[in-house]
């Protein structure tokens, strides 16, 4: 039996001998889907709202002080929502029906943590279908650096910081098709960068 990864192109030729083969047409839209990591928003650290945050002087005494707490406690939780944008080419032709992105998170180019969404998307040509998905890590366990770092960390991450930050998304897409779920044979990256 031929591995996966090398069945992609045969089934691809077959693609040009039998142009009306809905799963085929269905797998070289998926292959032909444009992902890209549309933003950040939704952004907490250990409970503080950074999203309405610009700057460290505008975080309050009462987030400084639930901030330290953290720390004190050996934690710096932070979660969000990162928006993937996944686009499929008016010039496709055909709807492509993802049904599941395996991710890895990497932030500053720091492999964090994985996950899957699974939450069912037909993209039409010429649209653009929004994939949230919610992340939830604790910094302490990714980066060996100081409260002030990690805090900065975060603010760059929510684009309030001073510096940029680069996120980056280790996915593998699956599209449902007639004979069933078909995975992506490996893994695409996309790359954002947040306050610059």
């Amino acid at each position: 039996m031929l591995r996966f990864s090398r069945l992609i192109p045969a089934l691809l030729g077959l693609l040009v001998l039998a142009p009306g083969c809905t799963t085929l047409q269905q797998l070289a839209a998926l292959r032909q889907v444009d992902f890209d990591l549309g933003g950040v928003d939704g952004g907490r650290l250990a409970g503080v709202d950074i999203d309405r945050v610009r700057t460290t002087q505008q975080l309050r005494p009462t987030d400084l002080a639930r901030l330290t707490a953290a720390a004190a406690r050996g934690e710096m939780p932070l979660a969000f929502t990162l928006h993937v944008d996944a686009t499929n080419p008016e010039d496709n032709g055909v709807p492509a029906r993802l049904v599941q992105l395996d991710w890895t998170l990497l932030v500053d180019g720091a492999e964090t943590i994985s996950g899957v969404f699974n939450d069912e998307r037909l993209i039409q040509p010429g649209t653009t279908a929004d994939l949230p998905i919610s992340m939830r890590l604790d910094l302490l366990d990714f980066f060996d650096e100081s409260a002030p770092e990690l805090i900065n960390l975060a603010l760059n991450l929510a684009g309030a910081g001073g510096d940029p930050a680069r996120l980056a998304l280790r996915a593998r897409p699956t599209i449902n098709t007639s004979l069933g779920p078909i995975t992506y044979p490996g893994y695409i990256t996309i790359t954002h960068t947040v306050g610059r």
